[in-house]
């Protein structure tokens, strides 16, 4: 066990023992990884950019820099230089579970209504690479969830429902889940189970559309 005299009080001190362990091994990529995760938060973002890179050069098959970068390139908005880096980190480190995900959600947000046969195209690669994810890994929450969006987006109400249904066999306390069973029972007029997994929803925490909760309302027991 680390001796707790030891460990950094807070970031910039972190950042300054990373620093110097990089002076005394600069080919140590796991350190290079260490720093740019700590100089992301602070969203010193350039510099982290550069860290991982070095991360990468240092250690070709570390993955997790490549899911870190694609998140630089999500904060910048560049979804297809996310995507791109996430694809990466699959090739990287065969049964990445974390980098089939993101490829599936960034697809998702590359959905963009101006040409439909793309638009489905798109859907149904987000689906296999989500299925990838939570063929390598079975817990994987936000990959039910995700799955169950790209569902709905294809009008596939029931197997959304199945996807979010396994998320929560996983972890019964997982809002988005919940929420997303509520706008989706909605649409089947199962009220019961709406109303049910919505309030789930808000007393997790989560901020449910006010429009749900008003199409809901009526619905209620008085």
């Amino acid at each position: 066990m680390a001796d707790s005299k030891n460990l950094p009080k807070n970031a910039d001190e972190q950042i300054a023992r990373l620093r110097q362990a990089l002076v005394q091994n600069a080919e140590c990529g796991t350190t290079h990884y260490n720093l740019a995760v700590a100089l992301i938060g602070k969203q010193e973002f350039a510099e982290a950019e550069q860290e991982l890179h070095d991360a990468i050069d240092c250690s070709p098959t570390l993955a997790e820099a490549y899911v870190q970068l694609g998140g630089i390139c999500l904060q910048r908005g560049d979804i297809e230089g996310c995507f791109r880096f996430n694809q990466r980190a699959t090739k990287a480190r065969a049964g990445f579970a974390e980098g089939y995900a993101n490829m599936g959600f960034v697809l998702l947000q590359l959905v963009d209504g101006k040409n439909p046969k793309e638009d489905e195209e798109k859907v149904d690669k987000a689906i296999k690479n989500l299925k990838k994810a939570i063929i390598h890994n079975k817990n994987f929450v936000q990959a039910y969830t995700t799955l169950g969006t790209a569902y709905f987006m294809k009008g596939l109400v029931e197997e959304g429902i199945k996807a979010n249904l396994q998320a929560l066999s996983v972890q019964s306390k997982f809002p988005i889940a919940h929420n997303n069973l509520a706008v989706a029972y909605l649409e089947l007029k199962d009220y019961k189970q709406a109303i049910k997994h919505c309030d789930i929803a808000v007393d997790l925490g989560f901020e449910v559309n006010p429009a749900l909760l008003d199409e809901l309302s009526p619905h209620r027991s008085v």
